[in-house]
């Protein structure tokens, strides 16, 4: 058999090399790729962090898993990822009222959304649920503005937590619908819904994900959706909108790198979370958690979506008078 020479060795070589997905080339990713969900277990978020973080996955050749570090409104796994290494491997899996609001909300966030992370990709919105309990005598939109509007500051609503979205979703309808609906504020969103379930409070902003089951099972009423028009999961119920025009306030779940990644690693990661996104398994699986998928989104799109709610929520918050240390 002729030998080959030391020149054609070098471009046999090359031409594997060269046939290698970009992954093999670079080595990324060369362990599992964490994705740091800054809110507890079991909530929005974390649901979609898994669903997204196993295709992910699979597009890389590897493997992604969920770390939940919960704290501060997000703040703690938020500072966590902007502050760790720079590599591929430590991702944010986040959601807006982390990103575009604590920014205003805290007087220290320990993070500047915009100049410590570049977004990846988007993966869509969640609307919240206005919910009451199956008690309460509205039994639509309408009836339930009229009623507001009657009962002037009688009518409590829970939420999670001061500054939360579903405490400013409320702020928002007092302004743009001329309410005086009394917030009510729980440290987190499950003692809140608990609370709204028993009767204690009749109703609370909640995301879709969270409530779905409680709709379909009648333990709450779906009056209304935030988004600005109706969510494909809950077809016959109104957007606030219809009533109120202008009220948007949808939240979106996006993937988050920090700021220093290796170009190449970047690149990756982007054309990772495209591919993911156009998967169609993954569709059916988040669409069926009321997720309403993104269209396609550049990151550029995404970093002017995150500017655009930056200033939205800002304006939102000061007009609130919210505030955390």
């Amino acid at each position: 058999m002729p030998s080959i020479s030391a020149s054609r060795r070098a471009l046999l070589a090359l031409a594997a090399a060269c046939a290698l997905p970009a992954a093999a080339q670079s080595g990324y990713p060369s362990r599992p790729i964490v994705l740091v969900v800054p809110q507890a277990a079991g909530g929005t978020n974390d649901i979609v962090g898994r669903i997204v973080g196993q295709k992910l996955g699979e597009v890389l050749g590897g493997s992604a898993v969920v770390e939940n570090r919960p704290g501060a409104g997000g703040n703690i796994g938020t500072q966590y990822v902007a502050r760790g290494p720079k590599d591929g491997h430590t991702l944010l899996m986040t959601i807006s009222s982390s990103q575009a609001i604590n920014p205003s909300l805290y007087k220290s966030p320990g993070f500047d959304p915009v100049k410590d992370f570049v977004p990846l990709g988007l993966v869509g919105a969640v609307p919240n649920v206005l919910l009451v309990n199956p008690a309460f005598p509205a039994q639509n939109l309408t009836e339930f503005l009229a009623l507001a509007r009657k009962s002037g500051d009688a009518l409590q609503y829970a939420s999670a937590g001061n500054g939360t979205l579903n405490h400013l979703l409320g702020e928002m309808l007092n302004s743009m619908a001329g309410l005086k609906l009394q917030h009510v504020p729980y440290k987190g969103v499950a003692p809140a819904l608990n609370d709204v379930l028993g009767g204690q409070l009749p109703m609370l902003f909640a995301s879709l994900p969270s409530a779905l089951s409680h709709i379909q099972a009648g333990k709450l009423r779906a009056i209304a959706v935030s988004g600005a028009k109706r969510s494909p999961t809950l077809p016959n119920v109104p957007a606030i909108a219809e009533a109120v025009p202008g009220y948007d306030g949808q939240l979106w779940i996006g993937l988050f790198a920090p700021t220093g990644l290796p170009a190449p690693v970047q690149a990756q990661l982007e054309e990772g979370m495209r591919k993911t996104m156009a998967a169609k398994d993954l569709r059916d699986k988040l669409e069926q958690q009321g997720v309403e998928i993104a269209p396609p989104t550049t990151p550029a799109q995404f970093a002017a979506l995150l500017q655009d709610d930056l200033a939205k929520w800002a304006r939102i918050v000061k007009s609130s008078g919210a505030s955390v240390d």
